[in-house]
């Protein structure tokens, strides 16, 4: 199976809660950055999923697997770091399920793949809106949350350098599975500002507000963020993870050593 498929890493800036009992209309509204690191999924014989070299299980990756009626192995490569904010789990479902299309001749649309997957995500608590915003890439603003026949997308009309760096882990399950009210009150607030200037300039003060009000950041966080803007750049939270992301030399320019890549124009793909 030599098909494979690239899936851009994921940062989200701020979001919005949605839940619902059908899986393809819950999700998220906000903001992000889609990434040139990313994720490489292929498809062997076999059974199980791989990432690296090592055994893992994604219940997300099991669950497109069964709705694609696929019996293959997932091997997968990144260098992202897992349960630090990029989309990682979205990246691999999403991944599988464009290889799978493509090795068993299901002949599905990208919508339809990228539904299954957004809903295999959903259903299996690890993210709400990255499988969306990877498939489209760029600058995607999630206007409705859901999967494409639910959810309105629309993006920010740039193209920058994002340099990022990571401090450790967060579980995405932990805060998704809590109260996510007072979360979404700050998402909803962030969003609205960015539609009325949607520049990446406002998208990163948003962001920054929507990590204070959710009371996300971490002293780590603060301190790298701070840093960031005192060193006269542009930093924020990504959400959900110990890991700050920066416009152009932010980091650098403060004194990290961040890791550093070009935003991803086309969105996931087959290659």
């Amino acid at each position: 199976m030599t098909d494979a498929a690239f899936v851009p890493g994921h940062v989200t800036a701020f979001f919005s809660a949605h839940p619902d009992d059908d899986p393809t209309k819950a999700g998220s509204r906000g903001a992000g950055v889609t990434l040139a690191d990313g994720v490489t999924v292929r498809l062997e014989a076999g059974d199980g999923l791989e990432l690296n070299g090592e055994e893992l299980e994604i219940e997300a990756v099991d669950r497109v697997l069964g709705a694609l009626r696929a019996n293959a192995r997932v091997v997968a490569e990144t260098d992202l770091p897992l349960g630090s904010g990029f989309g990682v789990s979205g990246a691999l479902a999403l991944g599988t399920a464009l290889v799978a299309n493509r090795v068993f001749d299901r002949q599905l649309s990208e919508n339809e793949l990228v539904t299954i997957a957004h809903g295999a995500e959903v259903q299996a608590g690890t993210g709400l809106g990255d499988v969306v915003g990877q498939a489209r890439g760029g600058f995607p603003v999630r206007l409705e949350p859901g999967a494409p026949a639910h959810g309105a997308m629309d993006g920010i009309p740039d193209r920058r350098q994002i340099e990022y760096v990571t401090f450790g882990e967060l579980s995405t399950e932990d805060v998704l599975g809590g109260d996510t009210e007072e979360l979404s009150a700050a998402g909803k607030q962030a969003l609205s500002q960015l539609v009325a200037e949607p520049t990446l300039e406002t998208m990163m003060a948003a962001s920054r507000r929507f990590a204070r009000e959710a009371d996300l950041l971490t002293p780590r966080l603060e301190e790298a963020i701070r840093d960031v803007s005192e060193a006269g750049g542009d930093a924020s939270m990504a959400m959900l993870g110990e890991t700050v992301f920066a416009l152009d030399t932010g980091l650098s320019d403060a004194g990290y050593d961040a890791e550093r890549c070009e935003v991803c124009l086309p969105g996931a793909h087959v290659r």
